[in-house]
């Protein structure tokens, strides 16, 4: 039993036989000084044994992902260039970057229809030195993208963009098809190039040719 505890009940208990032997208004004043100091003491003590908050630590800082530095697009560079090859570059880079990997362009060379600052899809075919579309006879309107008629297995990747609802990646994907299968030998192979449905085989139609 603590120290505390036991003075206070020998002090209860002296007080008790006190007031029995003398029951005037002094005893009754030593048993409520005393019931006071048991009344503290009790506070004193549940006060004490109450646990003390302790403060959370602060939420982490939710950073933003970026892009891993070691992330690589592969491409095949052909044409028109010192050394053409598959070249494996950062993603992220462009057309210039990959014309630059593979020796810069040939003396005299240019570099015709491709778009330099266009940024480089893995596994895409650049085909560097491609002549632009004919400039149209004296006299005659000028060639519209929108009537032109490409060829699947000669079109650079920037001129199936110009193609109806064909953008960067679709036009990236045909590419691939053509790669991978040797060329197209019909039209009608546009179906099998994922991205391609039936509303939009049948828009590009028209404007194509093997």
């Amino acid at each position: 039993m603590p120290p505390t505890f036991q003075a206070f009940r020998d002090a209860v208990t002296s007080a008790q036989s006190s007031a029995a032997l003398d029951l005037s208004k002094p005893g009754l004043r030593v048993l409520m000084v005393v019931g006071a100091l048991a009344v503290a003491v009790a506070v004193f003590f549940v006060l004490r044994s109450q646990p003390t908050p302790e403060p959370l630590p602060p939420a982490p800082v939710m950073t933003s992902p970026t892009p891993s530095p070691t992330m690589k697009v592969t491409v095949q560079v052909a044409g028109k260039v010192r050394s053409p090859g598959v070249y494996l570059l950062p993603q992220g880079s462009r057309v210039t970057d990959a014309v630059s990997a593979a020796g810069g362009l040939r003396h005299g060379a240019s570099t015709g229809a491709l778009n330099l600052a266009r940024r480089l899809l893995d596994g895409e075919q650049i085909v560097v030195g491609a002549p632009a579309a004919a400039a149209a006879p004296p006299g005659l309107p000028g060639s519209d993208p929108a009537t032109a008629v490409l060829d699947l297995n000669s079109a650079t990747t920037d001129q199936l963009e110009e193609l109806p609802g064909v953008g960067e990646v679709l036009a990236a994907r045909i590419a691939e098809f053509r790669t991978a299968h040797g060329g197209f030998t019909s039209v009608d192979q546009l179906r099998e190039v994922s991205g391609i449905g039936a509303k939009k085989y049948e828009e590009i139609k028209p404007k194509v040719r093997v």
